[in-house]
């Protein structure tokens, strides 16, 4: 395909890139790596007004966001090295969007490309073909599960599938059920899961009173969706000699759960745990319980494979998709069937078979794996336009 891209520019938002700390973090970096393994050095699409201001300069930002959205016009990208920008886009994309119900509409200089916008954003650049990621549809079939607005977001999803040249989505049930909430044509989504590489955790000391391959691990915020409360009564339940370590920050309503876990015995907190150190953490389990109530991918799946570490999720959805029969699989809304299959996880055989097959699954979800799914889409966006022209 080199022939095709080779003066075409690329480019991605970086309204998440260089953090972390969330799914959609990770997956921004992983396009990224993605875009530039397959040779596109990707121009970023940048807001240099996406910092934390002042509570004053704060106010005054967003009176100005509320007038500037007032007119529905384009907006000007201006160049920099490596980078497109322009000041406050991102946010007054979301306020236009509520004023207008309409993607704010920018205008690049140069040759239009393709642009990856890796979160469902209400933004495009006009003349170049917009490809948008939609995570998952959660906050349409399980509002009581988001804090997202369900009918905003259904809004808002409704637009971008009108509009834009293509969507992605990270795995085949995110896509079945995005089709099946917007009534979208299925040729203009496609599952591109994505990929990392995990080969080797970093040298960091396990926290106090841990020990290499005597606890049991969950990743991710606390929050309802990732069914902790059911988790802890299922580790009690299940004998296990281990404790369960929950590695991840309070979230949405953790005001209820975090009490309950604190007082669940065999819980280890930790609320904040560096990447290194958290990959080390994972490294180190016996292994990784993720049976959460609903997903769209669930990279912490993935990375636990990739370490050797092996996994017990969630049967049915992506996490099954995910796991590809190289991982246990509970029932999540079944305290006795996630007890019982944590209770297999004292057994040294199956720990053995489980993770040596998660490592082999591991596998198809590498950077360059994503990078290679990547390029098949490019090619056939490319293939679709050129057979139009």
């Amino acid at each position: 395909m080199a022939g095709q891209t080779q003066n075409i520019p690329f480019a991605i938002d970086a309204r998440m890139l260089g953090r972390e700390g969330t799914g959609v973090a990770t997956y921004a970096a992983a396009m990224l790596d993605a875009l530039e393994r397959a040779g596109r050095a990707p121009i970023r699409i940048s807001d240099p007004s996406c910092g934390r201001p002042m509570e004053r300069a704060r106010t005054i930002a967003r009176w100005t966001r509320w007038t500037d959205a007032l007119v529905d016009r384009p907006r000007r990208l201006y160049e920099a090295p490596g980078r497109l920008r322009a000041r406050d886009i991102f946010r007054l994309a979301q306020v236009h969007f509520d004023r207008h119900g309409k993607m704010l509409r920018l205008r690049a200089p140069g040759l239009a490309g393709i642009v990856h916008w890796t979160y469902p954003l209400p933004i495009r650049i006009e003349g170049w073909t917009n490809i948008y990621t939609v995570h998952d549809a959660i906050p349409i079939f399980h509002p009581e599960l988001s804090q997202i607005d369900a009918a905003r977001h259904r809004r808002l999803l409704e637009a971008l599938a009108a509009g834009a040249e293509h969507l992605l989505t990270v795995s085949e049930a995110a896509r079945v059920d995005i089709i099946a909430a917007l009534g979208c044509d299925p040729k203009r989504i496609s599952a591109c899961p994505p990929g990392l590489d995990v080969a080797a955790a970093p040298a960091a000391p396990l926290p106090a009173g841990l020990e290499a391959g005597r606890y049991l691990l969950f990743v991710g915020s606390v929050e309802p969706r990732k069914n902790l409360i059911r988790l802890a009564e299922a580790h009690l339940r299940s004998g296990s000699p281990y404790p369960l370590v929950i590695a991840g920050p309070d979230g949405w309503r953790s005001a209820e759960i975090a009490p309950r876990l604190a007082a669940a015995p065999g819980i280890v907190r930790l609320p904040y745990v560096e990447r290194g150190q958290l990959m080390a953490l994972m490294a180190s389990a016996k292994a990784l319980v993720f049976p959460t109530i609903t997903e769209g991918f669930g990279l912490p799946i993935i990375e636990a494979m990739q370490l050797g570490t092996p996994v017990l999720t969630s049967r049915g959805g992506a996490t099954e998709e995910v796991a590809g029969g190289a991982a246990l699989l509970a029932d999540p809304l079944s305290t006795d069937d996630l007890a019982a299959q944590i209770a297999r996880l004292g057994d040294e055989a199956t720990i053995a078979s489980l993770g040596a097959a998660g490592r082999a699954r591991g596998d198809s979800f590498t950077a360059a794996a994503f990078a290679e799914r990547l390029d098949a889409i490019h090619a056939r966006l490319l293939a679709k336009s050129s057979a139009t022209d």
